[in-house]
């Protein structure tokens, strides 16, 4: 990943859309901190996959965790007292 100060990024926008465009993702620094991030877009596909993978990790965390005998919507109602 390319690595790009701000003040430069503003003055070069278009030929850093330009590489973006091509594959490669771009950091913008300020005072030498990553700030923002220029990355290609997703297609519906990746974000599909994407999600998916995220249910998947979420699903697989709460395996063998109980609440206990409580039930869900009994946590609910203390949680708005």
């Amino acid at each position: 990943m390319t690595e790009v100060a701000l003040y430069d990024a503003k003055n070069r926008l278009s030929e850093l859309i330009d590489r973006v465009l091509r594959g490669e993702v771009i950091a913008i620094t300020r005072r030498g901190k990553v700030v923002a991030r220029l990355a290609p877009p997703e297609d519906e596909a990746t974000r599909q996959r994407s999600a998916q993978d995220a249910v998947d990790r979420l699903q697989a965390a709460s395996r063998g965790v109980s609440l206990g005998g409580l039930k869900s919507r009994d946590l609910i109602r203390e949680g708005r007292r």
